[in-house]
């Protein structure tokens, strides 16, 4: 074949595959939640998934959204962030309407068997975000309080971004700040794992899968010349993945020491 000819056919297979890495990083982040919201709408049980892992990967992504405007990186890292602010929110809009069914649910169970008085005390308040009580922080009893908290947090950053915008040292620390965030999304798990001495509900298939996913976000990191943030914080993801699957092999060859509460850890990591 002709060098001519060949390059014709390497040309489309080399965007073939661009294409196909491009949507990857734009999608990716957000496959492991599929299941696990399909799984908390089937159940009504939202107990295994931690709303604080919506808290972190929002601020994180909205962070990087706004590094965006003060250094433009790859569009597809900038649609992974809209895209995964979505889904945090879609999934923050299911969490609340379950727990807040559940607590009505228990509410009439508890009805026939007590009096007036007694429902009234079991009754569980309404919290919202006007509340200003940090105990009830992102407990809130509506979807709106959330959405309200979230703009707020990107209102006020985005005014001090935009005040900031100039300064090389202000946009560089936002940018170490929005993907240092999500880094450290696995340290929880890590350093729970380590408090019980044990990795129950947790498999050597699932860690290698976050471990494979990093790796992957890492190296397109590097090949497509990102910020230097998203590569040492890329890195140092697949550190604490590598660490967790490290506590998975040597904690399996030890009796496992028994949890109070159901393991739910693929709800700490994002891809």
């Amino acid at each position: 074949m002709e060098p001519g000819g060949l390059e014709w056919l390497l040309v489309p297979m080399q965007q073939l595959v661009s294409w196909g890495a491009a949507g990857a990083m734009v999608f990716g982040g957000v496959v492991p939640y599929i299941p696990q919201y399909r799984d908390i709408r089937r159940t009504q049980n939202a107990e295994g998934f931690s709303t604080y892992v919506c808290l972190v990967l929002l601020v994180a992504n909205i962070l990087r959204i706004l590094f965006w405007f003060g250094r433009h990186f790859e569009s597809p890292l900038l649609w992974q962030s809209i895209i995964m602010i979505i889904t945090m929110l879609l999934m923050l809009k299911l969490c609340t309407e379950v727990r807040v069914s559940n607590e009505l649910n228990v509410k009439r169970r508890s009805f026939a068997a007590a009096d007036s008085k007694d429902e009234e005390i079991k009754a569980p308040p309404k919290r919202s975000y006007l509340d200003f009580d940090l105990n009830y922080f992102w407990h809130w009893s509506k979807f709106t309080d959330y959405v309200q908290c979230v703009l707020t947090f990107t209102g006020v950053t985005g005014y001090i971004t935009y005040l900031w915008l100039d300064s090389s040292l202000f946009v560089e620390t936002l940018g170490f700040l929005a993907v240092f965030t999500e880094a450290m999304l696995g340290v929880p798990q890590l350093y729970r794992n380590y408090q019980n001495r044990s990795t129950e509900g947790m498999s050597i298939k699932m860690v290698l899968m976050w471990t494979s996913g990093d790796t992957f976000k890492t190296v397109y990191f590097i090949l497509n010349q990102a910020p230097f943030q998203f590569s040492i914080c890329g890195l140092l993801q697949v550190f604490v993945d590598i660490a967790i699957l490290l506590q998975v092999y040597l904690y399996s060859q030890y009796p496992q020491k028994p949890v109070s509460h159901t393991a739910h850890p693929a709800s700490t990591k994002a891809l």
